[in-house]
């Protein structure tokens, strides 16, 4: 089977399996009729007939045999089956379930990609917004994004809140999103919480001249979700952040395509961790934090950068950014990509060199931790993100009157 046929009524899944001594080939044809009609050889020839419909198809089958010296546990292939639109519902969960649901508990086998059919793509508006739409509400499309981060929540009442976010408004951030932990409290209740916060935002755009999204985090049990949405979209917030691994990639979709939610969605992905790192294990990031963020429409997604605290390699930050951005998906809106964890104004150029324009810097203790404070912390980024596109060395560029940069290069360096 190719893979043009393939496309034309069948989803496609494509593993990495690990085995020193298995005939891939029969793997294969194990995976494509286990996961669809269970049985094909006991089966009756009229009975064949019926279910032909049905059966999985072996696409291909690349095997990699180890080099001479390497361990033979090296040995794998990777297997792109192709299933049946027909045999599943045009939902994330199902697909899902269908194409790695028990096989992801067989051995050291890894979903690595995924391909969608055009019937499955049409079920599936996609971000609502996309990299475009949040451009437009913000009025910036000549430059990378900034945004920064709410930390330290915990504990903190209102008016610790309001000015922690004006500080960073301050500072000329284009974004500011909530922490993933910060939950419905007494001290800080979402709507009193996006009131004062979007007070600050009004207050900054006074000294900035620039316009602002705040993240508020979606939180609560699942089906008081579009409630707890409307609630904050009606006390002023114009974006929102979602742990979608926690909830599930149906519950970012539902919320997405929701009539009543017409802000943009902010993709954390907390728990990710468990899921994508493993060599043998799990699902690739490129298609967790990438494909299906874009297809249940987020339309910004958080991943952990190459550069900081919580590293991702780079090679699966650029896989992350093409399933994002590229045409392959067909309508779908592209989403910003949002490298996190760990950065500071002087990774900008790693990040611009990784990235291009089309991304958002994402700062917590980049700002917060600034020497000359928050506000100076989000005026440090800007200066960055400037002096990149301008050509200039930021050691050079810091040195013409932009003291938050030279500060924020004296405490944490250069990475270039």
């Amino acid at each position: 089977m190719n893979l043009t046929e393939s496309r034309a009524a069948y989803c496609t899944a494509t593993y990495r399996c690990y085995d020193e001594k298995a005939d891939f080939n029969k793997k294969a044809q194990g995976i494509a009729v286990g996961l669809t009609v269970g049985s094909w050889t006991d089966l009756p020839e009229a009975r064949k007939a019926e279910m032909e419909k049905h059966l999985g198809r072996v696409v291909s089958v690349d095997v990699h045999e180890p080099a001479a010296g390497e361990p033979a546990s090296g040995r794998y292939a990777d297997i792109t089956v192709a299933y049946p639109d027909v045999n599943f519902s045009r939902d994330i969960p199902a697909l899902l379930v269908t194409v790695f649901g028990k096989l992801s508990m067989d051995g050291k086998i890894k979903l690595i990609d995924l391909g969608f059919s055009d019937g499955f793509l049409s079920a599936f508006p996609g971000p609502r917004f996309g990299l475009q739409g949040v451009r437009d509400l913000l009025g910036v499309h000549n430059r990378p994004l900034l945004m920064s981060i709410f930390k330290s929540v915990i504990g903190h009442d209102l008016p610790a809140l309001r000015e922690q976010f004006y500080q960073q408004a301050a500072g000329g951030v284009d974004l500011i999103k909530d922490d993933e932990i910060l939950f419905e409290n007494p001290l800080t209740p979402i709507e009193r919480r996006v009131e004062i916060c979007m007070e600050a935002a009004a207050q900054a755009s006074q000294v900035t001249g620039q316009k602002l999204l705040y993240a508020v985090n979606l939180t609560g049990p699942t089906f008081s979700l579009i409630d707890q949405a409307r609630k904050a979209i009606n006390a002023g917030a114009n974006a929102l952040l979602f742990n979608v691994l926690a909830y599930g990639f149906d519950a970012l979709s539902e919320l997405s395509r929701h009539p009543d939610i017409r802000v943009p969605i902010m993709a954390h992905p907390a728990l990710a961790g468990a899921l994508y790192p493993s060599q043998y294990h799990g699902i690739a990031a490129n298609v967790l934090l990438g494909k299906l963020m874009r297809l249940a429409g987020a339309d910004l997604v958080l991943f952990p950068s190459p550069y900081g605290s919580v590293v991702m390699p780079r090679e699966e930050n650029l896989a992350i950014k093409e399933a994002l951005l590229t045409a392959h998906a067909g309508h779908l809106a592209t989403s910003f990509p949002v490298p996190s964890a760990g950065i500071h104004p002087g990774l900008v150029p790693l990040i611009l060199k990784d990235f291009g324009g089309e991304v958002v810097v994402n700062a917590g203790g980049g700002v917060h931790g600034h020497p000359m404070g928050a506000a100076a912390g989000g005026r440090a980024f800007r200066q960055a993100i400037d002096g990149c596109l301008a050509g200039r060395p930021l050691r050079e560029y810091a040195a013409e009157g932009h003291p938050e940069l030279q500060a924020a290069i004296d405490a944490w360096g250069i990475k270039e």
